[in-house]
């Protein structure tokens, strides 16, 4: 039984130059050698694997032998892997980071953020992400134990010490419930009602939070550390509560929900800010992330109101 010997880096690009640019000219073209480089280059590489990589006989362009062809993708993904290396080590060199962790509120629309990471993807390809959603000071929380470099969170990042914070837009928040909850049924509804009825309130379990409520009107409250759970109690007709308009304007137009005419509770707006540490700035990628949402931010038409949790 034969062992195959262990192919150099750059035999695998001088195979992958040759069958790329169908000649071993090309190839010489392409990598900036003589073309007797090129097949001393592939006479070596199949020699260390014991195979005929490319047909010698009836054509005077390079064809690849079954073997070359089976061989073909796991050359590539090599390549591709040594390539990606070297990218992510020049990135390192260069200052870039090699992983960010973004903690986000949940509030935050998820076509906003979507449209945010996937130009991150395409700008940083070297850089991992790891993304945290978490809600109301959790976010704040993550930052300053260094669990998360940069986050986008809600207003009660802002005056927190050791924090340095940019406005990075909003979100209108809306007071909802299920079209057969009694405060849905109604067409006018008197002030005060909605302290006769469960409200349905987004809690976490930060120390920022803790002791303190936040656009509670209703002595009767289910307490959610799920926006999303909250989503769907809300449309069991469990409770009523507040809701980031762009989270449930489906269930408006689908008529799962209904948007309450509160003359107490109106509604409000979610402000976003950007924050970090002072004492740990963020790096290249992670401050691009932070002028992505501000730039988003600064495009968000939302006239101004008040903070409404």
């Amino acid at each position: 039984m034969s062992t195959p010997g262990t192919p150099s880096f750059d035999q695998l690009r001088i195979f992958l130059a040759v069958v790329d640019a169908g000649s071993f000219a090309g190839a010489g073209r392409r990598l900036n050698r003589a073309v007797s480089v090129i097949s001393y280059g592939i006479a070596n590489l199949e020699a260390q694997l014991g195979l005929p990589l490319f047909e010698r006989e009836g054509s005077r362009k390079p064809t690849l032998t079954t073997a070359g062809r089976a061989l073909l993708a796991e050359a590539r993904a090599i390549a591709q892997g040594i390539d990606g290396l070297r990218a992510k080590v020049k990135g390192l060199l260069d200052g870039l980071e090699a992983e960010v962790d973004l903690a986000v509120d949940v509030m935050l629309p998820a076509a906003r953020l979507g449209r945010v990471l996937r130009a991150f993807a395409r700008e940083y390809p070297t850089v991992s992400l790891r993304l945290h959603a978490e809600a109301l000071g959790a976010v704040t929380a993550l930052v300053l134990d260094r669990r998360a470099v940069v986050g986008l969170s809600g207003p009660l990042a802002a005056g927190v010490q050791g924090l340095d914070c940019m406005a990075a837009g909003s979100v209108p928040m809306v007071p909802v419930a299920a079209p057969d909850h009694p405060l849905g049924r109604m067409e006018r509804i008197p002030p005060g009602a909605g302290r006769d009825h469960v409200q349905l309130v987004l809690t976490d379990r930060s120390r920022f939070t803790e002791g303190q409520d936040y656009s509670v009107m209703s002595a009767r409250t289910w307490r959610l550390a799920d926006l999303g759970a909250k989503h769907a109690l809300l449309r069991e007709g469990i409770g009523w509560g507040n809701m980031p308009l762009p989270m449930i304007e489906p269930d408006l137009v689908a008529g799962t929900l209904v948007r309450l005419a509160m003359p107490d509770h109106p509604g409000g707006t979610y402000r976003f800010a950007g924050i970090w540490r002072r004492d740990a700035p963020p790096g290249p990628a992670a401050s691009w992330l932070l002028d992505q949402f501000v730039r988003l931010g600064a495009e968000d038409r939302e006239e101004a109101g008040f903070t409404d949790l």
